[in-house]
């Protein structure tokens, strides 16, 4: 009888200015490699910096997942809109790092960011998705969001027109 240990459990945490360029390299791969993200030009961390202090001037989080020492992904929420009607409502956004999937990082990142909204008083989350990407439906999807939007050929990258879908979950308070 073989006796294996559990797989270690991501450890997620605020995202601070130092983490900015293990993000950026998490996130670059996307950029470079896939139609996930419709940037094109890969980012440094300073740019990474000042995206991560808009979101908290915003007062919304930016979390790391942490996995045997190594940032493997991280989880942040942004404006849905900037008229003062949508304060309550939030877009969220996931990427982990293309080697790590599968391991409960998303799951673990989203688990805390959601809880972290609610806190906050935010009322609806919305997730935009570049289409086909089944694990990230299956993920929003795991946490109670449905598709409430699907936008045909809204995106160019690599040549090729990208459809979008949107997912979106109410927040209940203490649910």
């Amino acid at each position: 009888m073989s006796s294996s240990s559990p797989a270690p459990l991501p450890h997620v945490r605020d995202a601070v200015p130092a983490d900015a360029d293990a993000i950026a390299a998490i996130y670059n791969h996307y950029v470079t490699e896939t139609t996930i993200t419709f940037e094109e030009e890969a980012i440094d961390g300073d740019e990474l910096r000042r995206r991560m202090a808009a979101v908290h001037a915003a007062s919304l989080p930016y979390l790391v997942a942490e996995l045997d020492g190594r940032i493997g992904g991280y989880a942040y929420a942004t404006k849905w809109k900037e008229r003062v009607g949508y304060r309550f409502s939030a877009e969220i956004s996931v990427y982990l790092a293309h080697d790590l999937g599968g391991r409960g990082l998303g799951s673990a990142l989203y688990a805390a960011l959601l809880e972290r909204l609610r806190a906050r008083g935010v009322h609806a989350v919305l997730g935009g998705i570049a289409l086909p990407n089944a694990a990230s439906v299956a993920l929003h999807e795991k946490f109670g969001m449905v598709q409430v939007a699907h936008f045909r050929e809204t995106g160019r990258k690599f040549g090729e027109w990208i459809d979008v879908g949107y997912w979106e979950r109410i927040l209940e308070p203490g649910a």
